[in-house]
């Protein structure tokens, strides 16, 4: 971590001594010196864009118009849901889930479910 001034290190040491019993454990246990209070949090949202900088909530809502209405449920656009936040996020879990729905897909319409 880099140098705090003194302001800082007496504002660190504040919000070290609010904090509970647990939280102090949790970060002496990382390391205090490591511990940074002013790191800005992560926006969910930039976890949420794929390379082509769309939303999460955009490619959903494009995907479920496409999609006929007897089609669509509540479970089925948390399943869209679910996959698209995975895949944008990069989860292998989810990558597999799509990878293997597609070769599912191919393996049918081979005529090799028979």
């Amino acid at each position: 971590m880099s140098r705090l001034s003194p302001e800082e290190e007496k504002s660190k040491r504040a919000i070290f001594d609010g904090m509970s019993a647990k939280g102090r454990k949790r970060i002496l246990n990382k390391g205090y010196d490591e511990w940074d209070p002013f790191q800005k949090p992560k926006d969910p949202l930039d976890m949420r864009i794929d390379k082509n900088r769309n939303t999460a909530v955009k490619l959903v809502k494009e995907f479920l118009q496409t999609c006929s209405h007897e089609k669509y449920s509540n479970a089925y656009g948390r399943g869209a849901w679910d996959i698209c936040v995975g895949i944008i996020g990069d989860s292998e879990r989810h990558t597999a889930m799509y990878e293997f729905s597609c070769w599912y897909r191919d393996f049918l319409g081979n005529g090799k479910d028979e």
